[in-house]
């Protein structure tokens, strides 16, 4: 593809930081130390999971770069990133995790086939970029369209990323058509990553009644260009803007201070230049370094919607495994870790913080969750949060449908003992729920609610580990 490649090897792979458990070197597989993952409600990209197949693709010309979108469909076209950056631009916060997340809790009963996760193979970050839907409009499918004329119902993304399970062919998913055009679910074309808030003086601002445009000048380029891009000549990169004002009070007042979010681009990683963002969906569907989009009849071929990431029963294993009999993964269970403690630790009598993040896919709320210091004889509810000093309220205009909520609480301890917490996360009896539902427990007396299992079975590649999470808090010797 003009302007994006895929490497034949891992010779340039981009810097890393020093503080991540690397779980495989080729392809990069790492995740952060769980006590730093809940030091932020928005992950540092630094920090944020990288789950890769294959080397990191090479932007050589951003301007080149583009996405064919085809298939089932009357208007194919050629999208380049200034299609996409002339779009509404949304930021979404969104949680993504690994559908293999926690799997090394599951190897200790018995080995399991994948990336050796820990706890912390998921993130927060704040996504920028078009709505799935708009982009769709362009090119004459409408929203809320479930199949088009010509019969497609399903969109699949394909990435420029080539992998040994595609037999060196390309990285690929899908979701259903509905999903994508549904502006609702929010699915996202996302060229940014977490945003940073910046004052900037007015006189660098200007705005056009003619053409109902911005016109901003950089403090670094001394060079003005229009809406929302600007090239810093220093950084040799683009800052994509979006600007956090009333623009009618602009115009009546042009001596007033001004706020921008100036987001920052998707760094190699994380898909850049361009990556799908599916809030509420195991992070196989979002596809990175987007290469083309097709629209299609049936759900996408490729081998990790086909032969991976599916839930069996624990009677299957390699070597009885039936794989059409099962549907691939879309929304990811409720499900809550500590993250305060490690899986065994050493703890002196007294007081004792418990904290960690709790989170479940589809956009359902954190209803609840709870903390037990007597291996779950008893237990003890839980503040919530998503921002310091603010009560999480479940399904609340002002929460983050799409992320994950910490909590907190500080415990007595006076003797060795197993702590546990589990999360319980509501539903809708209209919305499918996550295909693992065989592990999930309905609270007592409703059937609204969705709690965590305390005792799922092995599966052989085990993925959406859902059980409870329990930590050994051990005594420390007296002195």
């Amino acid at each position: 593809m003009p302007g994006l490649r895929a490497p034949s090897d891992y010779s340039q792979e981009p810097p890393r930081h020093p503080c991540l458990k690397i779980n495989a070197k080729q392809p990069f597989n790492a995740e952060p130390p769980r006590s730093a993952l809940i030091s932020s409600y928005v992950t540092p990209v630094d920090l944020f999971y990288k789950r890769n197949h294959g080397p990191i693709p090479l932007v050589d010309d951003v301007e080149k770069y583009s996405v064919s979108i085809q298939g089932l469909m009357e208007n194919p076209r050629e999208l380049f990133m200034k299609d996409v950056w002339m779009l509404p631009k949304y930021n979404v916060t969104a949680t993504l995790q690994c559908a293999g997340n926690r799997r090394t809790a599951m190897s200790k009963v018995k080995t399991v086939k994948g990336v050796g996760w820990d706890v912390s193979a998921i993130g927060n970050a704040v996504w920028g970029g078009a709505k799935l839907a708009d982009v769709l409009e362009l090119i004459g499918i409408s929203k809320g369209t479930s199949t088009t004329k010509s019969g497609g119902k399903h969109i699949e993304f394909v990435s420029i990323d080539k992998c040994k399970e595609e037999n060196g062919g390309p990285y690929k998913a899908s979701i259903p058509l509905s999903q994508a055009t549904n502006p609702e679910a929010d699915v996202l074309l996302a060229y940014e990553m977490n945003g940073e808030v910046e004052n900037v003086n007015t006189s660098d601002v200007f705005f056009s009644n003619t053409s109902s445009t911005l016109l901003v000048m950089s403090s670094e380029s001394k060079k003005f260009t229009f809406g929302k891009v600007i090239e810093s000549r220093e950084q040799k990169c683009f800052k994509f803007i979006t600007v956090i004002l009333n623009l009618l009070h602009l115009l009546n007042n042009t001596d007033i201070s001004m706020l921008l979010v100036i987001s920052k681009p998707l760094n190699r990683d994380h898909g850049y230049p361009l990556r799908v963002i599916v809030p509420g969906v195991i992070g196989a569907r979002s596809v990175k370094w987007l290469d083309a989009i097709n629209i299609i009849a049936e759900e996408c071929q490729g081998f990790f919607m086909q032969k991976d990431y599916k839930m069996f029963p624990p009677s299957v294993n390699w070597d009885n495994i039936n794989w059409p009999t099962r549907r691939p993964l879309m929304d990811f269970p409720v499900q809550c870790v500590i993250c305060s403690l490690e899986d065994v630790s050493a703890v002196k009598p007294g007081k004792l913080k418990v904290s960690g993040y709790a989170v479940a896919g589809g956009g359902r709320g954190i209803e609840r969750v709870d903390v037990s210091v007597d291996g779950g004889k008893s237990w003890i509810e839980t503040p919530r949060f998503q921002r310091p000093g603010v009560s999480y309220v479940a399904d609340d205009t002002r929460s983050d449908k799409w992320a994950w909520v910490f909590f907190e609480v500080t415990v007595d301890v006076s003797q060795s003992t197993e702590i546990v917490a589990k999360a319980v996360c509501g539903f809708s009896s209209q919305r499918p729920t996550c295909n693992c539902a065989r592990d999930l427990e309905s609270e007592r007396g409703t059937e609204h609610f969705m709690a965590q299992g305390s005792s799922p079975g092995w599966t052989f590649e085990h993925v959406n580990h859902t059980k409870w999470i329990l930590v050994a808090a051990q005594m420390c010797p007296s002195p």
